[in-house]
């Protein structure tokens, strides 16, 4: 964490907790965890628009804690791509469960986010 961030955001919303939290100023980094649905997306996507809003270098959504993800959670991590991609952001997704593995598996989404699966490779982001 930076020094600039005494501790990290949360904010919890029927099973989903958003984390955010920003390292040396040039990589932000939004955790969920829980279920990320219709019915929980909000307060995800207002800490991640809110994230673009403030042109990091790289924005990394770390979905390890997610256990649940419908089409609903899924738009809005290609939206929040598309957003990133739009101000000249690195968007990239961070430690997938295995239950949203297989959705991007599924759905074919696998091939269009940069996923991280190494717990450094969220530091070594800002470098590339």
């Amino acid at each position: 964490m930076s020094g600039s961030d005494p501790a990290p955001e949360a904010a919890q919303d029927g099973g989903l907790v958003v984390r955010v939290r920003r390292e040396d100023g040039e990589v932000a980094v939004c955790g969920l965890a829980g279920e990320l649905d219709l019915e929980t997306k909000a307060p995800a996507a207002a800490a991640i628009d809110e994230l673009i809003a403030e042109r990091p270098a790289v924005l990394v959504v770390d979905i390890a804690g997610v256990t649940f993800c419908d089409s609903s959670g899924l738009n809005l991590l290609l939206r929040a791509r598309t957003a990133a991609a739009g101000e000249g952001i690195d968007f990239r997704l961070a430690h997938p469960s295995p239950a949203v593995a297989r959705v991007l598996q599924i759905t074919g989404t696998d091939t269009v986010f940069t996923v991280l699966d190494d717990g450094d490779a969220v530091l070594r982001a800002a470098s590339r």
